[in-house]
C-alpha cells in the first residue's frame, strides 16, 4: 500500500495469521515494513488455555476509560466488556517469532492452498455469487479471480473463520502482550487500537460476541477491526455491513480494499522471468525486495530476461524471489498489482498463492460451467 498511518501495523497481523501455514511447511517472506489479515493458526483451543475473566482491576478500568474516550463510547459499557473478557493463556505465545526459523519453501506452501478441495469449493463459491463478483469487478476494477483467491486462502470460503472470541483475543494481546517480542511496544499499541475499533463496532451492532482468529481478524475476508472500519462496504445494500454472515459484503469489501491500495485494472500481477547469467546483477535486482523499482529497460539491463508481453509492460517491476527449501528458488517479475496483493498480507508467498488459486478456480469453473464463460 502507499501506507497510511497505522496501516503498516495492520499488515503485521496478517503475517501472524499466516504463521501456521509456514510452521509446518515453510515460512513467509516478510516485507521490511509490515498489514492486516489471513490463514488461521488454529480453529479451536482447549478450554484449559482460557484463564479467568480480567475483572474490574485498576489496569482494566484505565484501559476501558482510555478507549471509551478515544472512540466516543459509554465508559460503563466499555468497562463491562473488557472486565468480562477472558485471558487466553496460549495467545501471547502465538504472536512470538518462532525460536527456530523454518526453511522457506514456496512449493510446499503452494500445495497447501492450490489443491483440489479448495479449488472445488472456490468454483462453487464463484458460481453461487457470480452476480456479486461480476458487479464487484465492474465497480472496483478488480478481477473476480483475485477476490475468489483471497477468500479461499483466508478462510477456505467461509469454512475456517476462527473460533476465538475477538474481545478475548484483543484484550489479551493488549494487556498481556509478550515483552520478549522484538517489537513489543509497537505491536501492543497496534492491538490496543484494534480493540478500540472492535468495541466501537460491537457497540454500534449491539453484539460483542464475534469470533475470529487468535489475532482478532474476522469474517470471510479476515479483516482486522480497523480494516473493517476503513474498507468494508455494504455491497448488498441491506443497510448494514456484515463480513461474518454475508459473503456478498465480503466480496465487495475485498475488492474495495484492493482498489484503495492502488489496484490498476487490466495490469497483470507478474510475469515469468529468466536470467542472462553473463550480465546478471541479481543482488541489485533483489535489493528493493518486492517493491517495484525498476523500469523494464533497467530490469533487463541487469540481466533479467522477459517475454514479449512483459517487455511491453508500462510501470516498474520487482524481482520476487521465493525459496524452495534446498532446491533452487523460484522467481517472478512482480508489477504494481503484485505489490497491491501483498498489502493484504505482507508476503510474496501469500500473494502468489492468492493469484494462483484464483486462476485455478477460474479455469476449473470454465470447465465445470462452460455456459458461464468463466465470468
Amino acid at each position: 500500500m502507499a501506507l497510511q498511518p497505522n496501516l503498516a501495523l495492520r499488515q503485521i497481523t496478517a503475517a501472524l495469521l499466516l504463521l501456521a501455514a509456514f510452521t509446518t511447511h515453510a515460512s513467509t517472506k516478510s516485507h521490511p515494513k509490515a498489514h492486516k489479515t489471513a490463514s488461521l493458526k488454529a480453529a479451536t483451543h482447549k478450554a484449559s488455555t482460557k484463564g479467568p475473566a480480567y475483572g474490574k482491576t485498576s489496569e482494566v478500568i484505565a484501559l476501558a476509560d482510555e478507549l471509551a474516550q478515544q472512540y466516543s463510547l459509554p465508559k460503563v459499557w466499555v468497562r463491562e466488556q473488557i472486565s468480562k473478557a477472558q485471558h487466553l493463556k496460549s495467545v501471547p505465545k502465538m504472536v512470538l517469532p518462532p525460536s527456530v526459523p523454518t526453511a522457506k519453501n514456496w512449493r510446499a506452501y503452494r500445495e497447501r492452498f492450490i489443491e483440489t478441495r479448495r479449488i472445488d469449493a472456490g468454483t462453487e463459491f464463484w458460481q453461487t455469487h457470480q452476480s456479486a463478483l461480476a458487479r464487484a469487478e465492474q465497480t472496483f476494477g478488480v478481477p473476480a479471480e483475485m477476490i475468489v483467491g483471497v477468500i479461499g486462502v483466508e478462510t477456505f470460503y467461509g469454512q475456517n473463520m476462527g473460533n476465538y472470541r475477538v474481545i478475548d483475543a484483543l484484550t489479551t494481546l493488549t494487556l498481556n502482550f509478550p515483552s520478549a517480542h522484538p517489537r513489543a511496544a509497537e505491536r501492543q499499541a497496534f492491538f490496543k487500537s484494534e480493540l478500540g475499533h472492535f468495541l466501537a463496532q460491537a457497540h454500534n451492532q449491539g453484539d460483542a460476541s464475534a469470533k475470529g482468529s487468535f489475532a482478532g481478524a474476522m469474517g470471510w475476508p479476515q479483516f482486522m477491526p480497523s480494516s473493517t472500519a476503513k474498507f468494508a462496504v455494504d455491497f448488498d445494500g441491506d443497510g448494514r455491513i456484515d463480513l461474518r454472515n454475508n459473503p456478498v459484503d465480503a466480496i465487495g469489501s475485498v475488492a474495495n480494499y484492493f482498489k484503495a491500495f492502488g489496484w490498476q485494472t487490466g495490469m497483470p500481477t507478474h510475469y515469468h522471468v529468466g536470467f542472462d547469467e553473463t550480465r546478471l546483477d541479481k543482488s541489485t535486482l533483489l535489493a528493493p525486495d518486492i517493491l517495484p523499482s525498476f523500469s523494464v529497460s533497467n530490469f533487463t539491463a541487469k540481466g533479467a530476461v522477459l517475454d514479449e508481453q512483459a517487455q511491453k509492460h508500462i510501470g516498474p517491476l520487482a524481482l520476487v524471489e521465493l525459496f524452495n527449501g534446498d532446491d533452487a528458488p523460484s522467481y517472478v517479475a512482480g508489477t504494481d498489482n503484485f505489490y497491491v496483493v501483498t498489502r493484504y498480507n505482507w508476503s510474496s508467498y501469500y500473494a502468489l498463492a492468492v493469484i494462483e488459486l484464483g486462476q485455478a478456480v477460474k479455469a476449473n469453473r470454465a470447465l465445470t460451467f462452460p455456459q458461464s464463460n468463466a465470468r
